[in-house]
């Protein structure tokens, strides 16, 4: 057989080859017959051989066979020699079976370390067939220092197998995965002997140990040997060898197939997402790793879980279901290959979550746990996901109420878990209030409560409302409520005491005080008050909580005319032809200090002295005697002093012929009738504009009756300096006048002796005051009406007592009153006797003068440097009003104004007192002299035509309505 070789010829012959070793140390063809030796060392016969002497150690010699291709079981034999002169081992001898060209591997047999007794025969049972073909390798490596030889002989390629080698049956690939162990199974023809050495070879030349051998039968045995080198993916190859008495044998190579796992390559694809599903595409057509595919299967989880779910997919597209609303899912797919450890690692992940549920239900278990004026405190049942069914949500409290009439709607955001105090409400309120919980996909309500906030402290009363109405001695305050109640209110406290008088004298102390009021009382009357004076008034509103912030505002009374002094005395202190001195007093200050006195005379005339006798008269317009005659006044100013000049009681002398601050007291005639009045001036200074008040009294009557006078009254007189005048003007005028005064002074002579009971009843009166009231407009107008005093003491006391039963209701009903008037803006004069606490003032005449009303305003410019005395209006009133209605009150930060508050003194269906028909003509005088005042203005300022039925104009409580029942009554 073809590799065989007895080397009897050249080697070559036999297909063999030499491979030269190093340092010329290789094989050699020896033939002892025909060239014989000496060694005894050296066996005999033809061989090939190598000398191992004085080699180092490790050279290596190669004798190479032809390649064999076979197709059958064969076995090769060879003989093998080792020896050396010394006895030990030349070196090793090595046997290899190198297949298809490829690596050498590690040696299928050797021997070394031992000398033969001859020629040893071994076999090698190759299991290698065509198409695979294999070359047989002798290898000799030295071993310094031990001389010797190795022979190799007779080489055989024998038909059968061998006999004491054992031959390997067809050794099978083997495929594993990667990261599987790989097992490969040597079974072998022959007898098992414990001394056989098996093992696994790899391509490489690396051994793999035996693991386990199990003897099959008598002729089989078998052994399994595992390959860990499984790491990667990779292709190698592995054969088995057994090494035994006779041989060795060897196996084909089998190959280790290590498959990576398939792996996709791209992420699942989202197809839809629900509430509790997803429906997902694998997409495993794209892997990485080795097929085929004979599973798909799609893993999830949760991101933040530690738990996963795999489900096999047998479907193009598949549904995730029985999913958590919104939770996040992390979707990977797995792909399995054939074999232990075939799935792959799972592919990118989809990432996705699904979406939120509607909620459950509501907010459970709601209520109020804590209610205050301004703040509700609210608990519910606390809920988890289980409830909201979505990690995004918001509880929200949505509440409303009604205010004045408009509804308000609020929502707030609650951050809390099972509690919250919702603030910045309402006092007092009722509101209507739920919980709501909401999530991107739904909301569901809780239950509604109503509950109502406590009460507070109510806020300020507004300033705005607060409207004052200024008197004399009085002031009548009205307000509204609060703006915001927070409650009912219970109480108003109102809180009073001076802060300022026009007055330096006057004794504010005492003027302090505070008033409660019902809720149902926003206005009150503050009598007692001082004229003149500026009071502050603070206005807090109660509930049950206490009470609010106050509010403060500030009003001054008006000023009053001065209070002039009674006159004891019934005589004057002296009478001359032409003066008449009485006893002047000092007047009592109200509200503001006197600033000037004024003594006026004037001429009376005979025909009117009856009507003029009951007329007691304040002197607005300053009128010097030297511009009386050209005005045609009836009166002129005799005297100005200051109050300095009139510390206390002194007296005057009328007609002295003196100037007293440039008025000049001018002798008096002896032919004419003088009334003299004695007034004082109080003046509110820096208000504009400028308000004046006069107070006047009437001293004394002087009536001439042949060449003597009859005077009445107390006659007052003063001390005062002043330049002396020329009396030629006076006596001037009294000559062209002297005739007609003698005979009037004859008849009045006359008429005086034969009715003295009339003529002194006229002249001799005491000074009382009856107010007559008009219904004008909107506002009530008093007149005064004064009359001569000095009487019999009869009649005197008769008279007292009849004026003080008409004057008691006046008091009376004055305490009481609280309904405010005003006259026409137009209106010029007003006067009144009855001063505002409802009795009779001594000061007979009160004056509120503003110059820019003034008729003669050039006149009153030259005497007053600018301060104005003529009579203004203390009312102002719209005269498109038919009917009296409440006054519209302004807050004053001073009380002076053009026009004063007054109060109407009798109310409606009371009793008023009656005016002598004597005095009428009076009364209507002074109306006709008002400008404004009259009949006519009366009846323009009342509606056309017949307003109600006459039936509805007799009701008791129409009667003060009545047009024409007004005017007469």
């Amino acid at each position: 057989f073809l590799g065989g070789c007895s080397f009897d010829e050249h080697y070559n012959n036999c297909g063999y080859s030499v491979a030269l070793g190093t340092n010329g140390f290789t094989w050699e063809q020896i033939n002892t017959w025909e060239k014989p030796t000496m060694d005894p060392a050296v066996p005999t016969g033809s061989f090939m051989m190598v000398n191992s002497s004085g080699r180092a150690s490790g050279q290596k010699a190669h004798l190479l066979l032809p390649t064999l291709k076979e197709n059958d079981t064969h076995c090769i034999d060879f003989h093998y020699y080792l020896s050396s002169r010394d006895r030990s081992s030349p070196g090793s001898l090595n046997v290899y079976v190198k297949v298809n060209g490829g690596p050498q591997g590690n040696p299928i047999w050797n021997v070394s370390g031992v000398v033969t007794e001859g020629w040893v025969k071994a076999e090698l049972a190759i299991s290698t067939f065509w198409p695979h073909f294999y070359q047989v390798i002798f290898e000799s490596v030295s071993l310094k220092g031990h001389p010797g030889y190795i022979a190799v002989d007779e080489v055989r390629v024998l038909a059968h197998p061998c006999r004491k080698a054992p031959h390997f049956l067809r050794l099978q690939n083997v495929e594993v995965n990667v990261g599987q162990n790989a097992t490969f199974q040597c079974i072998a023809g022959g007898k098992w002997s414990q001394h056989d050495k098996l093992w696994l070879q790899q391509w490489n030349g690396r051994d793999t140990a035996l693991m386990v051998t199990r003897v099959v039968n008598h002729r089989r045995f078998s052994a399994t040997v595992s390959v860990a080198d499984t790491s990667q993916r990779s292709i190698s190859k592995y054969r088995c060898v057994i090494r035994s008495d006779g041989g060795s044998g060897v196996s084909n190579y089998a190959e280790l197939i290590v498959k990576e796992p398939p792996t996709p390559i791209a992420p699942p694809e989202l197809l839809a997402v629900g509430a509790t599903y997803l429906w997902i595409k694998p997409n495993a057509n794209s892997i990485i790793g080795d097929g085929p595919i004979i599973l798909k299967e799609v893993e999830y989880r949760t991101t933040t879980g530690n738990w996963a779910e795999t489900h096999i997919v047998d479907s193009p597209n598949y549904k995730l279901w029985h999913l958590d609303p919104d939770v996040e899912y992390e979707i990977r797919v797995l792909l399995t290959r054939p074999g232990e450890g075939g799935t792959g690692p799972p592919g990118p992940p989809l990432t996705t979550r699904t979406k939120c549920a509607d909620p459950v239900h509501g907010p459970q278990n709601v209520e109020v746990v804590d209610i205050r004026s301004r703040q509700l405190t609210l608990q519910w049942e606390p809920f988890g996901y289980a409830v909201t069914r979505c990690h995004s949500y918001n509880l929200t409290v949505q509440y409303q109420y009604v205010f004045n009439q408009q509804k308000f709607e609020a929502e707030e955001l609650i951050q809390t878990s099972s509690h919250y105090t919702l603030r910045g409400l309402r006092p007092f309120m009722t509101i209507r209030l739920r919980l709501a919980l909401s999530n991107p996909e739904g909301k569901m309500e809780s239950e509604e409560l109503v509950v109502q906030t406590e009460e507070d402290v109510p806020g300020p009363v507004p300033l705005e409302s607060i409207q004052g109405g200024p008197f004399e001695e009085k002031i009548y305050v009205q307000w509204k409520p609060p703006n915001e109640t927070n409650g009912i209110i219970t109480l108003y406290e109102i809180t009073y005491k001076a802060v300022g008088s026009l007055d330096p004298s006057a004794d504010l102390s005492s003027q302090r005080g505070k008033i409660f009021k019902l809720r149902n009382e926003t206005h009150h009357l503050f009598v007692g008050l001082y004229p003149g004076t500026t009071y502050s008034f603070t206005i807090k509103a109660s509930t049950v909580k206490g009470f609010g912030p106050p509010i403060t505002t500030r009003i001054a009374t008006k000023i009053s005319a001065p209070s002039m002094p009674e006159y004891d005395t019934d005589s004057p202190l002296n009478e001359t032809d032409t003066t008449i001195t009485v006893m002047l007093k000092p007047a009592q200050s109200r509200g503001a200090p006197v600033s000037v006195y004024q003594l006026v005379v004037k001429e009376e005339k005979l025909q009117k002295a009856r009507r003029a006798a009951d007329i007691i008269e304040c002197f607005s317009v300053p009128v010097s005697y030297k511009n009386a005659s050209s005005l045609d006044s009836p009166h002129y100013f005799a005297a100005e002093l200051k109050p300095i000049n009139l510390p206390v009681t002194q007296p005057f002398t009328v007609g002295d012929n003196k100037t007293y601050n440039g008025y000049w007291n001018a002798p008096l005639s002896p032919l004419k009738s003088y009334s003299i009045y004695f007034q004082a001036l109080s003046k509110a200074n820096g208000v504009s504009p400028e308000i004046i008040k006069v107070g006047s009294v009437h001293m004394t009557t002087s009536v001439l009756i042949g060449r003597q006078q009859v005077t009445t009254r107390n006659p007052p007189s003063l001390l005062s300096t002043g330049d002396y005048q020329q009396q030629d003007i006076l006596y001037t005028e009294r000559n062209t006048r002297v005739r007609i005064n003698l005979i009037v002074f004859c008849f009045l002579f006359l008429f005086w002796i034969f009715c003295p009971s009339d003529w002194l009843s006229i002249f001799r009166r005491n000074a009382y005051s009856y107010s007559y009231y008009l219904h004008s407009s909107q506002c009530f107008r008093g007149l005064s009406v004064f009359y001569r005093t000095r009487k019999l003491a009869k009649k005197q006391k008769e008279t007292q007592t009849s004026t003080q039963r008409e004057m008691g209701p006046v008091a009376a009903s004055d305490k009481t009153s609280t309904k405010l008037s005003a006259v026409h803006k137009e209106e010029a004069f007003s006067s009144s006797c009855q001063d505002v606490n409802g009795f009779t003032s001594p000061s007979p005449c009160s004056f509120s003068v503003q110059s820019k009303t003034l008729q003669s305003k050039s006149l009153l410019n030259s005497y007053y440097s600018g301060e104005s005395l003529f009579c203004l209006p203390i009312f102002k009133t719209d005269s498109s009003h038919g009917e009296m209605s409440q006054p519209t009150l302004t807050i004053q930060t001073h009380p002076y104004r053009s026009c004063e508050p007054v109060e109407m003194s009798y109310p409606r269906g009371q009793f008023q007192p009656a005016i002598r028909v004597a005095d009428l003509l009076q009364h209507i005088t002074q109306m006709k002299r008002g400008q404004g005042y009259g009949f006519k203005e009366e009846y323009e300022a009342l509606p056309e035509g017949q307003t109600a039925s006459w039936d509805t104009a007799k009701e008791d409580e129409n009667r003060n309505k009545n047009r024409y029942g007004n005017i007469i009554s």
